[in-house]
């Protein structure tokens, strides 16, 4: 992207969360985790202005293999996304297909949904820049989600594992997504982090602050609205391999937004 483009392009100033470089391997648990022991680790740079540009007018160049992330409209069947039929028999096959249209893959496994709705009593939103996997964690997806044979046939070949995320209802108001052009991250600015359930530690990276970072945003994004973000690419080469992303305040945004209602779709994508 040209720099006198993206300088162009209506701009607000709002503030991330990063990890501090340096100190201890940083980790997080997703249940209670055991007496005296901290909930995370990682001492975190709680509110680094940055400026988060509009990519609205953008969408139409923006790709997976460059930035790391697209911008779609995509109209869904679902009625329901708090109903895990509907997610599992209606969603699933959308996004199955839509990653194929979009992407030219041979193959394509969904394997993970995230519904946010604080006052629903869900998730919450993440206000701290992060990546969902790393150069660890990536290929052992592959394995978790494919019978032994077809994982090590595949992780020879190159595959992806996206994101796509959506606004449930619209126009989103409150803590829209935040993306990191993937090719102004540096390979330093990515700290491992273990992220420790019951039964296994995942791992995904923190992102310490880096000026160069450009960091972009749909507002008003209506539930016919995707974005797919390249969270991991099996290329080494690729011009970016991580895109890191956050929720973030908008500054912009009404006195008393609409609560924040979202879906991540989590997948692999096979070449």
């Amino acid at each position: 992207m040209d720099a006198q483009v993206i300088d162009a392009l209506p701009t607000v100033h709002a503030t991330l969360n990063y990890i501090v470089r340096g100190g201890p391997r940083p980790y997080a648990y997703t249940y209670p985790p055991p007496e005296g022991t901290p909930w995370r680790t990682g001492e975190i740079e709680k509110a680094r202005g940055v400026a988060i540009r509009d990519a609205r007018s953008l969408s139409p160049s923006l790709s997976l293999n460059e930035e790391g992330f697209e911008f779609h409209l995509h109209v869904t069947k679902v009625a329901d996304f708090y109903d895990e039929a509907q997610l599992r028999d209606v969603y699933e096959p959308e996004i199955e297909a839509f990653l194929k249209s979009t992407t030219g893959a041979e193959k394509v496994v969904v394997f993970d949904h995230t519904v946010r709705s604080p006052a629903r009593g869900r998730a919450g939103t993440v206000r701290q820049v992060h990546n969902d996997y790393t150069a660890s964690s990536g290929p052992r997806r592959v394995r978790d989600h494919l019978a032994a044979d077809e994982a090590e046939w595949r992780l020879m070949r190159r595959y992806l594992e996206v994101n796509v995320w959506r606004p449930i209802r619209g126009p989103l108001e409150d803590q829209p997504l935040a993306v990191c052009d993937a090719r102004s991250i540096a390979a330093d600015d990515l700290i491992a982090s273990d992220l420790i359930y019951r039964d296994k530690v995942g791992e995904t990276y923190s992102l310490a602050y880096n000026p160069a970072h450009r960091w972009f945003y749909f507002p008003r994004m209506e539930a016919s609205e995707a974005i797919i973000l390249k969270c991991f690419d099996s290329d080494p080469e690729s011009p970016g391999r991580y895109t890191a992303h956050s929720a973030f305040y908008d500054p912009t945004a009404p006195q008393n937004p609409r609560p924040r209602e979202s879906i991540e779709t989590r997948a692999l994508i096979f070449f």
